[in-house]
C-alpha cells in the first residue's frame, strides 16, 4: 500500500487518536504474531485503515511497549478477527506491489524491491495459504493491470478501475450482504482513489525514468507537470470517488472507529490528494500548511 489513507489527527478527539495509535500499535504485534517481524517493517496507515473498516466488534485496548517505543506504553487494541484478517491481506497485498516492482524496475533499480522479497517471503506464504482467494483475486488484477501497462493505455479509468476491483477484493470475507456491499464501494474507489494519487505523486519520477504512468497518456503536459486544466480535471475524478466512498460510509455502523473513517473520508482524503497534486505531500512542513477542511481548486 502506499501511505496515503489518514484521518486529521489534530481534528480528532483525545479518545479517538488513542484509538486510531491503539489501532495502528494492534495491527503491528498482529502482524508480527501471525507473520513474523519482518511483515511489521511495511505498517503504513492504509492498512490501518483497513482494519477498521473490517472491525465489527467493539475495540478493547491495553497499553504495550515494544523495540520501536521501548521507553513507556502505548494504546494497542487487542487481538479479533479483523486484525487478523487485516494482517494477512496486507501481506499479500504488500508482497505483490513489491514483485510489480521488481518487474518495473531495472537490476540495479529493482535491488531494493528484491530485498524487500526476501524478508517478506516467509510471510507471504503464511498469508497466502490462509487468505488463498484474495491472494488469486490479487494476482489476477495485477495480471490486467500489467497488460495495460505494457499496452500504454491511455485511459486513467481503465487502470484505475482494475486496481480498485483489487482492493474491493478484501470485503469479499463478508458474511452480511450489506456490510459486504458497502465495504466494497468504499474499498473500490478509495482503490481508485489511491491508484490516481499515486500515479500524480510519481509523475516527475516516471517521466525522467520512462516507468509507466498513465497521466501524461491522458493529459496535456506543461513540462514535466499537468497543466492547471488536467491538474483539476484529475482533482474532479478523485473527489468524484471520495463523494461515492462517504455515501456507502454513510449506510453502515462502524462502531468505536466511526469518527476516524469519518475523518479520513471527509477530510483527510481531500487534503493529501490536495498535497499531492500541489506536489507537497512528501515536505512535511508544506503539508501540515494544508488546512484539514480545504478542498482542491483550479489554482491549486
Amino acid at each position: 500500500m502506499f501511505g496515503y489513507v489518514r484521518p486529521i489527527m489534530d481534528r480528532l478527539s483525545a479518545e479517538d487518536r488513542e484509538r486510531f495509535q491503539g489501532v495502528y500499535c494492534g495491527l503491528c504485534h498482529t502482524l508480527g504474531k501471525r507473520c513474523g517481524r519482518p511483515a511489521r517493517l511495511f505498517l503504513n496507515y492504509d492498512l490501518a485503515f483497513l482494519a477498521m473498516l473490517l472491525e465489527k466488534n467493539p475495540c478493547t485496548a491495553c497499553r504495550k511497549s515494544c523495540i520501536v517505543h521501548p521507553i513507556g506504553k502505548r494504546p494497542c487494541v487487542d487481538a479479533s478477527p479483523a486484525l487478523d484478517t487485516a494482517a494477512d491481506l496486507s501481506v499479500i497485498l504488500t508482497w505483490w506491489q513489491i514483485q510489480d516492482g521488481i518487474a518495473d524496475h531495472g537490476f540495479f533499480r529493482g535491488l531494493k524491491y528484491r530485498a524487500a522479497s526476501l524478508l517478506l517471503r516467509r510471510a507471504y506464504r503464511k498469508a497466502a495459504e490462509r487468505e488463498p482467494d484474495f491472494d488469486t483475486h490479487t494476482q489476477k488484477c495485477l495480471q490486467e493491470l500489467a497488460k495495460l501497462e505494457k499496452e500504454q493505455c491511455a485511459s486513467v479509468d481503465a487502470v484505475a478501475d482494475t486496481f480498485a476491483r483489487l482492493l474491493a477484493g478484501a470485503a469479499r470475507g463478508e458474511t452480511d450482504a450489506v456490510r459486504r456491499r458497502v465495504l466494497e464501494q468504499m474499498l473500490y474507489h478509495l482503490g481508485r482513489w489511491i491508484y490516481l494519487a499515486d500515479a500524480a505523486d510519481d509523475l516527475k519520477e516516471d517521466l525522467k525514468s520512462g516507468s509507466y504512468n498513465p497521466l501524461p497518456l491522458r493529459y496535456a503536459l506543461s513540462g514535466r507537470s499537468l497543466t492547471q486544466e488536467s491538474r483539476q480535471e484529475l482533482a474532479n475524478t478523485m473527489d468524484q470517488s471520495i463523494r461515492v466512498m462517504a455515501a456507502a460510509f454513510e449506510l453502515a455502523d462502524f462502531g468505536d472507529y466511526t469518527a476516524i473513517i469519518e475523518s479520513v473520508v471527509y477530510e483527510g482524503l481531500y487534503v493529501v490528494g490536495s498535497a499531492v497534486l500541489n506536489g507537497t505531500f512528501r515536505k512535511r512542513k508544506k503539508r501540515e500548511k494544508v488546512k484539514p477542511n480545504e478542498r482542491r481548486d483550479a489554482d491549486a
